[in-house]
């Protein structure tokens, strides 16, 4: 089982602002180059979002379906891996004082991947879980910074502000 963890430094209501837009899977699972909600309304339990893994000039379309949400806590997914199964994914949200502390666990559930999983496998999970986790990691704590326009806006000591 590839359980991996990072401490992302915003709110985790902001980390679950983007694992609640199903239109942005693609920019922070690693592997995928767009997603589409498919099914129902992301991220409530049921719904699905399709999502493309390009292999060379090959395509592959396949979809994760929500299978448990607790919103701003955790979000469990199974990713449907077209010949190679199903996986579970559970990724929960914990405050860690004013930051989020992110615990990704994944690991085979139906189809050849359960038979293919071992430790190189298990060690490859655990490469794509670090980028996925940096990834969003940039995203969220990017997205978060105040930009400079309103940083001028900020008054000075004195009361005036700088314009």
């Amino acid at each position: 089982m590839a359980v991996r963890h990072r401490l992302i430094r915003v709110s985790p209501d902001e980390v679950w602002d983007v694992l609640a837009d199903g239109n942005r899977y693609a920019e922070w699972v690693v592997g995928t180059s767009e997603s589409h909600p498919i099914n129902g309304q992301w991220p409530k339990t049921g719904a699905a979002i399709g999502f493309e893994v390009p292999l060379g000039p090959v395509r592959l379309s396949n979809e994760t379906v929500v299978r448990r949400c607790e919103e701003g806590v955790g979000l469990e997914l199974e990713a449907h891996a077209g010949v190679l199964g199903t996986a579970r994914i559970a990724i929960e949200l914990r405050p860690w004082g004013e930051h989020c502390l992110v615990i990704v666990d994944e690991h085979p559930l139906r189809g050849a991947g359960g038979m293919l999983h071992n430790v190189g496998f298990e060690a490859l999970i655990q490469l794509r879980h670090r980028a996925m986790l940096a990834r969003l990691a940039r995203l969220v704590e990017a997205e978060s910074r105040p930009t400079a326009r309103s940083l001028s806006a900020v008054p000075s000591a004195d009361g005036a502000g700088s314009a």
